[in-house]
């Protein structure tokens, strides 16, 4: 298996199980039992030579139909999702009343012209080491811009230099940060996408190597450039340093430091703000009982746990004017028997709602070293789905996401509101101006640039 498939958005899957990408359950690997195996395709082309039988396309349609009961998950939440093809009459009339890639979405005082967003993605490139953005990210994020995203979020932002996951991440820990980010917001508002901004604190997995400073996968040594880490517990992840644990008061000024990092992200120009609390990173690290054996007011049970984030929440939504969108990304499961899962995830969204959040980012993973993951096509889409049916808000959807009809599938189905296309903007730029050539939109309905308007599909 490639790295390529191995990584995704601003998670690295290197290091975890993921053998031949079969779907593995929480419940499959808390309770032993084995996923049933689908015939190959070798064997009921045999079993229909033994009987006589040429496949047809009735024969075709009969047995998906047929099939369309069957899963290999255990969450029965989940079930017809990985056969479901078609969807139903009901949901056909209902996705004529849903919005599709191309329709504008608003938040609060903020319209985004379209339903494919950019999702934060690691880049490890502010190579001076001081938080500071470069021609490189400007080059980065406003051509996706002009590749038709409708929100642009910009990757993991430090709150504290302690908190930067590598040597290398971006910061705005500082007043002396701003000014470097507002030629890449003014270049992204000018595009026509909606600039935002992922704030972070990388917790017990922070210090750790890249590209740029070597040392990958490790804690980088103080002597190199490292740092030492902190965490709820002292608790590792991995084989990384074994982080601090953080003090109440330290607690407190970290959920400062959320709310002067927002309120710089604003300065600087930006339209909304995303708060990280997935991947195993600080706020994840407290939401879970695998990472987090508190027993003050920042332990214990949901409320205990959750505590810190909804207190970097309600900072951020002060910090801000009431105008600018908050998201919050989640991991909606660790794929952990005994850690954090959806139902704890939709509890905390129903909270998260009261509290100001607009939009919930749900991806999957990242407490955890040694775990198994389903990576695979939209196997992140159906949390997403939970989240917004069960928590009644916004929701996108992740999950290796590559195809305009697969993109366009998840909004008509009505299981999110938008969609991030994360490692195929990497690969292309201009991915939704490409969609909506494969999906038969006009291009004087798509956001092309004046200046490309000459080279449209």
């Amino acid at each position: 298996m490639s790295n390529d498939d191995l990584t995704h958005e601003n998670f690295d899957f290197r290091g975890f199980d993921v053998p031949d990408l079969k779907a593995v359950t929480l419940a499959s690997s808390s309770d032993g039992e084995q996923s049933k195996q689908p015939k190959t395709k070798h064997e009921d082309a045999s079993r229909n030579r033994r009987h006589g039988k040429k496949k047809s396309k009735s024969d075709a349609r009969s047995k998906k139909r047929a099939g369309a009961g069957k899963t290999s998950e255990s969450f029965d939440d989940y079930e017809d999702y990985e056969e479901r093809e078609a969807v139903s009459k009901a949901d056909k009339k209902a996705s004529k009343d849903r919005p599709g890639l191309f329709a504008p979405m608003t938040l609060r005082e903020v319209t985004v012209r379209n339903r494919i967003w950019l999702p934060p993605m690691c880049t490890y490139s502010s190579f001076a080491c001081d938080g500071r953005p470069t021609p490189f990210h400007y080059q980065h994020y406003v051509s996706r811009a002009f590749g038709g995203f409708g929100m642009v979020i910009v990757e993991s932002t430090a709150v504290a230099p302690e908190g930067r996951i590598t040597p290398c991440d971006l910061g705005l820990w500082e007043d002396g940060q701003i000014d470097a980010w507002r030629w890449i917001v003014d270049g992204i508002r000018e595009a026509g996408a909606v600039p935002a901004i992922q704030l972070n604190h990388a917790g017990r997995k922070a210090s750790t190597g890249c590209f740029a400073v070597g040392y990958d996968g490790q804690s980088v040594p103080e002597e190199a450039g490292g740092w030492p880490t902190m965490a709820p517990s002292e608790i590792a992840f991995g084989g990384l340093r074994t982080p601090r644990a953080l003090s109440v008061d330290e607690i407190h000024g970290l959920v400062g430091a959320f709310a002067a990092a927002a309120g710089r992200a604003v300065a600087a120009g930006f339209q909304a703000i995303q708060i990280h609390a997935a991947h195993g990173y600080l706020i994840s690290q407290f939401l879970d009982p695998l990472s987090n054996e508190r027993d003050d007011e920042y332990g214990g049970g949901l409320t205990g746990r959750s505590r810190f984030l909804v207190e970097v929440v309600d900072a951020v939504r002060g910090a801000v004017p009431e105008g600018v969108p908050v998201l919050v990304r989640i991991s909606a499961t660790d794929w952990a028997a005994g850690g954090w899962d959806l139902d704890q995830t939709i509890a905390l969204s129903k909270v998260l709602k009261e509290h100001g959040v607009d939009v919930m980012d749900v991806s999957t993973g990242g407490i955890m070293s040694g775990v198994s993951i389903p990576v695979k096509p939209n196997y992140q889409v159906p949390f997403a789905e939970q989240v917004k049916s069960k928590a009644d808000i916004p929701v996108t959807a992740v999950g290796l996401i590559t195809k305009p009809k697969q993109a366009a599938k998840i909004l008509a189905r009505g299981e999110a509101d938008a969609v991030e296309i994360g490692r195929a903007a990497l690969r292309d730029p201009y991915w939704p101006l490409r969609a909506a050539n494969k999906l038969g939109i006009p291009s004087t309905e798509v956001p092309y640039a004046p200046q490309y308007v000459a080279g449209a599909y």
